[in-house]
């Protein structure tokens, strides 16, 4: 879960405990409150109508016709008044008598002065009444029903509010999040683009002087550094490589000269051989390692053209077999390239297989590859074949370089590149684009282990992928 989600329910969560203890309070609170204040009027209720008996010599039937009548439209209170020794005096509803006096009620009553208790939703108060002398016991009921419908209305709106409540809360806390992490957003996003070819790229500080303005001029500050770094690891190595090209191009060339002069021993001139294999390899690791420190470059500063891969495959199969006459490489064009133009011209539509790319990393590219396939087969052959895909198989470079929406949406060039060779070991495919990483087939062939990685940077600066295949 993201932070921004958890700030969120935490917040969310917080509030909803205060409000819902604030509304359990404000509810116990309200129904204590019924309780006693009915407890009150139901007292009021019996001493009131024992003086009535009592003093005003109300006769018995009339308070029981009132108590009938108001039973109708009121929840009534029924009273009963007993003596010391227990006997009735008068009795509101005898027919009803909801309360069912017991002597051992009545004792208790008289023994605590005073009784409270409840009788399923009705309550009832007992209590002693003094009256020209001489003690009474009284008793009164009746059903709060005004009390309750009451205190069933708060708990219906605390239970309304409180949802309504959480609910603002809750989208409240959404939108102050969302505004309150959107520097972060807006940070992340930033950070996500940049990488070892943009590290000019820098955050936003803004002017607000807060902890997320320092955060991003710590992270510009590191940056700076790592960009530092990374430019001067490039000038090393492109400095170095040119640095090194002339030394070994003029040793090339005298190694040369003395193997093609008259009166040199055979062992000279297998000594002389062996230098000059070896300052070959030396110039082709130079030339890898410049190779690499270009693809390293920011993507703005290496021009980008629109070339035809099928003529940068051919230019690359040319370099390759120069160098190597021995290889051989079998060039195809897939079925789902149109075949009618392919037959006419012995090219593939010019438009299809179009893309905006830089020539010489890309053959580059596809020499190393092919030149892989090759070395590490028997027959040194590779089958190599261009088509087109709605997904990113192979080597996929898409034509994202085109401007109109209608170009963005052509299919992927799918470049297959196919050997016999003795393949990558599983344990070694995690690292085969590690840099002067070199497999358990190492023994098999010369290498300096540069060029699948050189490949990956090449395909990924033209916006493509890479995928491992099965040998045939």
């Amino acid at each position: 879960m993201k932070l921004r989600s958890r700030m969120t329910l935490l917040f969310s969560m917080i509030t909803a405990g205060l409000l819902l203890a604030y509304a359990v309070v404000i509810y116990f609170s309200a129904k204590e409150n019924r309780e006693k204040e009915f407890y009150a009027l139901l007292k009021k209720e019996a001493v009131t109508k024992a003086n009535l008996f009592f003093n005003a010599k109300v006769d018995e039937k009339t308070l029981q016709d009132i108590y009938k009548n108001n039973r109708q439209i009121i929840n009534e209170v029924e009273v009963a008044i007993y003596d010391t020794n227990f006997r009735l005096l008068y009795h509101d509803a005898v027919d009803i008598d909801f309360v069912k006096e017991t002597p051992e009620m009545l004792s208790e009553i008289r023994k605590n002065g005073e009784l409270t208790f409840y009788q399923k939703d009705w309550q009832v108060v007992g209590l002693t009444h003094l009256h020209g002398g001489h003690e009474y016991i009284l008793t009164a009921a009746a059903l709060d029903q005004y009390g309750y419908n009451k205190l069933n209305s708060l708990l219906r709106n605390n239970i309304l509010v409180f949802i309504i409540s959480i609910l603002f809360v809750y989208l409240a806390g959404r939108y102050f999040t969302k505004k309150a992490f959107d520097p972060i957003m807006e940070m992340t996003e930033k950070a996500k683009v940049i990488s070892a070819t943009n590290l000019d790229l820098r955050l936003s500080t803004g002017d607000t002087g807060d902890d997320l303005a320092e955060l991003a001029n710590t992270f510009n500050q590191m940056l700076e550094r790592l960009e530092k770094s990374f430019d001067a690891q490039k000038a090393f190595v492109s400095n170095i490589s040119h640095e090194l090209r002339t030394p070994l191009t003029a040793l090339i060339a005298e190694l040369e000269l003395a193997l093609v002069s008259k009166g040199i021993s055979e062992s000279t001139g297998l000594s002389l051989q062996n230098s000059l294999q070896d300052a070959k390899k030396l110039v082709r690791l130079t030339n890898s390692l410049l190779d690499l420190a270009k693809a390293s470059y920011d993507p703005a500063e290496i021009s980008f053209k629109e070339v035809r891969i099928d003529e940068v495959l051919l230019d690359a199969i040319h370099q390759l077999q120069q160098t190597n006459p021995e290889y051989k490489i079998d060039l195809y064009f897939e079925p789902n390239i149109s075949e009618d133009e392919t037959e006419i011209t012995g090219h593939p539509p010019n438009d299809a297989i179009t893309i905006k790319a830089n020539e010489y990393l890309l053959k580059s590219a596809f020499i190393n590859l092919m030149e892989n396939g090759c070395k590490f087969s028997d027959d040194h052959r590779c089958k190599v074949s261009i088509g087109l895909s709605e997904h990113e198989t192979a080597i996929a470079v898409h034509n994202t370089h085109n401007k109109s929406d209608d170009e963005n949406k052509k299919p992927f060039v799918v470049v297959t590149i196919r050997d016999q060779g003795i393949g990558i070991s599983e344990s070694d495919m995690e690292n085969i684009f590690t840099p002067v990483f070199r497999g358990k087939n190492k023994n098999y062939a010369e290498g300096n282990g540069i060029g699948l990685s050189l490949t990956q940077k090449i395909i990924q600066l033209h916006q493509g992928k890479m995928h491992s295949l099965p040998t045939l």
